[in-house]
């Protein structure tokens, strides 16, 4: 059995609005206890975290970090088919480079999971996988490997897709229905077959990769920025009566009580940068801010690699900067990025039975200059370096 304890920090647990002084006791890559004068089982690593800030591993909801990530560059990437815009059978598992890395980067910063999956070129781009920042190989790192249908609207599908029939929002639109209408039409062929072989429809990987949609298991992951793009991505999974969540949401802060009446997830980014093209001239970051105050759950991300993702407690900082209560700017890079990936089971807060991803540092995980001294990511220790305070 593997032991760690880690005694005497301030906790935020992203939980509880107020930090209190504890120790966090881990077995086996699980948080076990949370309390005061812990006991250490024989053999225990005991780290010392007295007048040091004790935060959950950081997740990010959404970026391409493996599969368009440091020195990439565009030969080496594999975050979007460029020959097929309706990819739905595309998986991020089989992408992902364990040796990227950004990865290391990203657990020597604290940041512990992360959501990857392919880009926004295509109308359908395919499923995104959750996974933890350290490991040789995908299948040691995953948590979960199919968490969200990718699908995006707005400039990136025009833009690539124009010499090949998508030279508008509606073509975009429209594509998207008829892949969800054939996909529901054959959910229902392959229940009325029932245990009969002999009448189920032809197999098709694209329809099939879109089943746990249809059936509700997974949300759509809409890539919007503009305002009217999410109300046509809320459009679609209305008529479709599938689960959505909104990435980017740019101009979020110009319509937030609209939103706010919808009770979706949304992940507001990459906010960190120029605008590099016309939907982006809006970016705020008070948009994060506007959107919380405006009763949304906001997962606050870098879009990784747009943004490193050492840097997301810093994209964090940015919006308290801006307005964003401090708390809940912890849970937008914690337990919020967990809820929206269907994770929080397992990562976002310290909790008996989650995952022993915590991160201990010597000052405000917002502020620039900070250092972490501690990551752990299933209790097993990282290396660390000052990530906040690097250009």
């Amino acid at each position: 059995m593997s032991a760690l304890l880690i005694r005497g920090g301030m906790i935020h647990d992203a939980l509880h609005q107020e930090p209190y002084q504890a120790d966090i006791l881990c077995l086996d890559g699980k948080i076990a206890s949370v309390g005061e004068r812990l006991a250490a089982p024989e053999g225990c690593e005991i780290v010392n975290a007295e007048g040091c800030q004790v935060y959950p591993g950081f997740v990010e909801a959404h970026g391409h970090v493996g599969l368009d990530g440091y020195g990439i560059g565009y030969e080496g990437h594999d975050y979007n088919e460029m020959g097929d815009i309706l990819s739905p059978q595309l998986r991020a598992v089989d992408g992902i480079k364990p040796g990227d890395f950004a990865f290391e980067e990203a657990a020597a910063a604290g940041v512990t999971c992360v959501c990857t999956g392919p880009g926004s070129a295509n109308v359908l781009g395919g499923t995104f996988a959750a996974v933890k920042t350290y490991g040789r190989r995908v299948e040691d790192m995953l948590v979960r490997a199919d968490v969200a249908m990718k699908c995006a609207f707005g400039e990136n599908p025009k833009r690539c897709y124009r010499e090949k029939g998508n030279s508008s929002r509606m073509s975009t639109a429209a594509k998207l229905r008829e892949m969800l209408f054939k996909a529901r039409e054959y959910d229902r062929k392959i229940r009325a077959a029932g245990d009969d072989e002999s009448k189920l429809p032809p197999f098709d990987m694209k329809l099939n990769a879109l089943l746990p949609v249809i059936r509700g298991e997974i949300p759509l992951k809409a890539h919007a920025h503009q305002a009217d793009d999410m109300f046509t991505a809320i459009r679609i999974a209305k008529e479709f009566g599938v689960k959505l969540t909104l990435e980017h949401c740019t101009e979020g802060h110009l319509v937030a009580d609209l939103l706010a009446a919808e009770h979706l997830p949304m992940a507001v980014g990459p906010t960190f940068g120029n605008a590099s093209k016309y939907e982006l001239r809006k970016k705020t970051w008070e948009t994060p801010a506007i959107l919380d105050k405006a009763g949304c759950q906001i997962s606050i991300i870098t879009d990784a690699p747009v943004t490193p993702l050492k840097y997301l407690p810093l994209c964090a900082g940015f919006a308290v900067r801006a307005g964003m209560d401090p708390f809940h700017a912890l849970q937008a890079i914690t337990i919020n990025p967990a809820k929206h990936i269907g994770i929080e089971d397992r990562v976002g807060s310290i909790e008996v039975g989650k995952d022993a991803d915590i991160v201990v540092t010597d000052g405000s995980c917002f502020e620039i200059g900070t250092n972490v001294l501690h990551v752990f990511i299933d209790g097993k220790a990282q290396k660390t370096s000052v990530q906040f305070a690097e250009a």
